[in-house]
């Protein structure tokens, strides 16, 4: 019986002395920290990568092609050389088209009354913002009369017999708006002033 005893305690002692297998590490995540390990390794392998790839970056020389083609700068000229301005306001200006009964827009833009350094004499151009195409040019005749805009007071309606905008002399009848009611105001005065000068 003491023979048997000992072998069952011999028995327990080498079941105890055994060390954990890798299952039981799993239950408790011991793979995923492989992994984790695993994805150390390649993030530095990576940093490596490019490290190697700033290098070659660096390594690259500097070159500079010359053009084929020279292009010299030319002075463009507006045709506003010869005037001095008078009087400028930013404005939208639109156009009556009397076939469709509608008003159409002309354009946004800076709006200038110009006097001719010679004959004196002062016109109203006005170009577009970014094409600076011209949306109307003509002279700022005595007969125009500047009516009130029905429903603003920021805005004013006239006829021109002549704007040569479009290069051809046409009749339009005009509606000009400001951003406030200030700029409409000085605009009537500047343009009754360029009146009086044409007059002369």
């Amino acid at each position: 019986m003491s023979d048997v005893t000992e072998k069952k305690e011999t028995t327990t002692t080498t079941t105890e002395a055994k060390p954990p297998t890798s299952a039981v590490f799993s239950m408790f995540g011991g793979k995923k920290q492989e992994k984790k390990e695993k994805d150390e390794g390649t993030d530095d392998k990576q940093e490596e990568s490019n490290d190697k790839k700033k290098d070659e970056d660096e390594a690259e020389p500097d070159v500079h092609f010359e053009p084929v083609v020279h292009l010299e700068k030319v002075d463009v000229k507006t045709l506003e050389e010869d005037e001095t301005v008078l009087y400028k306001v930013r404005a939208k200006l639109f156009r009556f088209d009397p076939e469709n009964k509608e008003w159409k827009e002309r354009g946004t833009g800076d709006c200038k009354f110009l006097q001719n350094k010679e004959t004196k004499k002062v016109r109203l151009l006005m170009r577009r913002d970014k094409t600076l195409k011209i949306c109307a040019n003509h002279m700022i005749a005595p007969e125009y009369v500047l009516k009130p805009n029905i429903g603003s007071d920021r805005s004013w309606v006239y006829t021109c017999t002549a704007d040569i905008a479009d290069g051809e002399p046409e009749a339009f009848t005009f509606a000009i708006r400001f951003g406030n009611k200030e700029n409409a105001d000085n605009f009537k005065k500047e343009f009754e002033k360029a009146q009086e000068l044409n007059k002369k």
